[in-house]
């Protein structure tokens, strides 16, 4: 890689990152506001109806694209040859998908416990056929670091979601708010990506293009689908075991466990995919950038998991009042379940990056297949935070050394990561001192908060600081050299 594609790389990562965390910071932000206000005027149950609906969707959502939109984003050659057959492949899979659906809605909702939410699942079904139409421009958007553009349609997608889904809640339509904001906020976004992308492909067909992307796209899917069904079978074996009320308090811990995931690893990874792919013929400088980028994630994310499960209590009752407290529980552990989720999903991002599809759809099937019994047994045991726990335990004790264990093929070992977040580790131990005091002595539960917020980031911001000097580093992502790679090969 020479020092001028060394330079375009940086000033393309560092623009990219910059508007993908600004976009998420204010969205999380905003969805935050909204969030307090629904379940001040929603039931537990209404929120468990709309899990139900949420889970159809997310899973057909992220398969009905075959991977293939993550194919275009790396795609080593020039996109335009492949790119119209990649729209009518996408867009046709995805009205087989919408027509299975709806026929298949009914039965689906009854299997999670929730026959009532049958309409709400094939009406979020036609958001199928508008991620289907509009994947590709999304994909040409992410390859060229256009995440200033994005920001501006996600937000703007968001703010139609919102204000449609608060306008009908507060006039008495429940449930329904949710599902007609998230539809018309999904037309929004999807058609601002189409009005944005640098170049606009119509649908066309060339059967050895078709076979070329999806010998590339199906592991991708495939993994994908085994990662959503992952993030999602909790939802499944608590909406079955436990019923929607239950899910719905479990859905609110959930979602509060995942603002790292999406604050910080959602936005590093439409850069990292394209950044580390790049970085893929120098095997020291992808090494060298993977490490520090891990580092940086963990000193931001242990602030906001550690107090999350260490405040767990008084957060939910302060925020979003006594009817939720019962989530609690499940947040303890979901809360450390977030942390390790920031982690693998970076290394989820480098395997897809250098081309390990297959491997990646390995470590997805096993860790799907020892959480849905583990899942099960903990909601057998000890209900919604049995689920936690379950969660938790199968992440950290098996997933994490699993993934380690792949990373070692890039020449990644654990001692480099090892290093990397030391500083996090240690300044985790430093954090919890007060906020844990603070929970136990203190009344009442705005003074916790405000107690152990402040005291704890006042113990952990001196040892993580620091590490702003390899922020400095990542951004220059600079290679070293064909001799050091095949040393390191």
């Amino acid at each position: 890689m020479s020092t001028e594609s060394t330079e375009e790389l940086g000033t393309l990562v560092r623009k990219g990152m910059r508007w993908s965390f600004a976009s998420t910071f204010l969205s999380r932000l905003a969805n935050l506001a909204s969030g307090i206000i629904l379940a001040r005027l929603l039931t537990p149950n209404d929120y468990g109806l709309f899990a139900v609906a949420t889970v159809s969707l997310v899973i057909l959502i992220n398969i009905n694209d075959l991977g293939l939109e993550q194919v275009l984003v790396r795609w080593p050659g020039d996109v335009a040859k492949v790119a119209s057959t990649a729209t009518t492949v996408i867009f046709g899979f995805s009205v087989v998908l919408f027509i299975g659906f709806q026929a298949g809605a009914s039965a689906f909702a009854s299997a999670l416990g929730a026959p009532e939410a049958t309409d709400l699942v094939r009406v979020l079904a036609f958001a199928i056929l508008i991620n289907g139409a509009l994947a590709v421009p999304s994909a040409m958007l992410t390859r060229s670091f256009r995440q200033d553009l994005r920001t501006y349609a996600d937000l703007t997608g968001f703010i139609v979601t919102t204000g449609l889904t608060l306008a009908l809640a507060m006039t008495g339509f429940g449930v329904w708010g949710l599902v007609w904001g998230r539809l018309l906020g999904n037309l929004v976004n999807g058609l601002l990506h189409l009005k944005f992308t640098p170049v606009r492909y119509r649908p066309g067909w060339d059967p050895a293009v078709a076979r070329e992307l999806l010998r590339g796209g199906l592991p991708l899917a495939g993994a994908t689908i085994l990662a959503v069904a992952m993030v999602n079978v909790d939802n499944v074996v608590i909406g079955r075991l436990l019923g929607p009320e239950t899910l719905g308090l479990y859905v609110l811990a959930f979602n509060l466990s995942s603002w790292p995931v999406t604050l910080l690893s959602i936005p590093v990874a439409r850069v990292s995919v394209p950044a580390f792919a790049r970085l893929q013929e120098d095997l020291v400088a992808l090494r060298a950038a993977f490490a520090r980028s891990m580092g940086l994630l963990m000193a931001a994310a242990v602030p906001i998991c550690g107090l999350l499960a260490i405040m767990a209590g008084p957060t939910i009752r302060f925020v979003y009042g006594d009817k939720w407290a019962g989530a609690a529980t499940a947040l303890v552990f979901l809360a450390v379940l977030g942390l390790a989720r920031v982690a693998l999903q970076l290394c989820f991002d480098v395997l897809i990056a250098v081309g390990r599809a297959r491997q990646t759809l390995g470590l997805q099937a096993l860790w799907l297949v020892v959480l849905t019994p583990a899942l099960a047994i903990g909601a057998h045991l000890h209900g919604v935070a049995g689920v936690g726990v379950a969660h938790m335990a199968v992440a950290v004790v098996v997933m994490l050394p699993a993934f380690l264990f792949a990373l070692t093929g890039l020449g990644i070992r654990p001692g480099l990561l090892g290093s990397a977040v030391l500083r996090p580790a240690l300044g985790a131990v430093l954090l919890c001192v007060v906020p844990y005091f603070a929970t136990r002595e203190l009344r009442p539960d705005l003074l916790v908060l405000l107690v152990g917020g402040v005291g704890g980031l006042a113990l952990y911001l001196p040892v993580v600081l620091p590490m702003r000097r390899g922020l400095a580093a990542l951004k220059t992502a600079k290679p070293a050299g064909r001799e050091a790679e095949t040393e390191a090969v």
